[in-house]
């Protein structure tokens, strides 16, 4: 797997400060993304043992909340076979702090349904994610006051809540507008 970006302090992908991973590789290739040289397999860097160690590394401090999967898009089959690994390091190393990811794929009828999405490894990586922002970018629906999410289609998901339902369970984090996070 390769990657094209590590953002160290991130606040703009997911609750708090983060450490954001854009993976390479898209099939979605969403009109208008804001990240198209990502959605090329080979785009960037080799995401080498060294790389996951300075992730690692930059999620030790307090201040950071946890770990964001943008892309390109982490749930194509072959960046999550190279992610499971990672994830479940992660998760075991810093159990209090979240995942996020950002996906193309929905949660339900793609990531949890036979469809090219679902693989041997995508229920297992979907166990460590806390927060799945589902669906892709549609520029028709976009909306700029929308908190975490591009366009009014994709959904915001507690993953764990989901997956213990065996139904979509949507973060409070869904309907709220950015204005929503400056009101005193």
């Amino acid at each position: 797997m390769n990657y094209g970006n590590i953002k160290f302090n991130d606040i703009a992908n997911g609750e708090g400060v983060r450490v954001s991973l854009f993976v390479s590789g898209c099939t979605h290739h969403c009109k208008n993304c804001f990240n198209k040289e990502t959605w090329d397999f080979d785009y960037g860097q080799p995401f080498t043992v060294e790389t996951e160690q300075s992730i690692i590394d930059a999620l030790r401090p307090e201040h950071i909340n946890g770990l964001t999967l943008l892309g390109g898009e982490p749930l194509e089959p072959a960046n999550q076979k190279a992610l499971l690994p990672f994830i479940k390091r992660v998760k075991e190393i810093y159990p209090n702090k979240t995942i996020w990811c950002y996906s193309g794929y929905l949660f339900d009828s793609e990531l949890l349904s036979p469809s090219r999405a679902h693989c041997p490894w995508t229920r297992e990586l979907l166990s460590y994610i806390d927060v799945l922002v589902d669906g892709e970018f549609v520029e028709e629906l976009k909306d700029i006051t929308l908190r975490f999410k591009g366009s009014s289609n994709q959904r915001i998901i507690d993953v764990p809540a989901s997956l213990q339902s065996g139904k979509v369970v949507l973060s409070p984090y869904n309907e709220k507008k950015s204005s929503d996070f400056h009101k005193i």
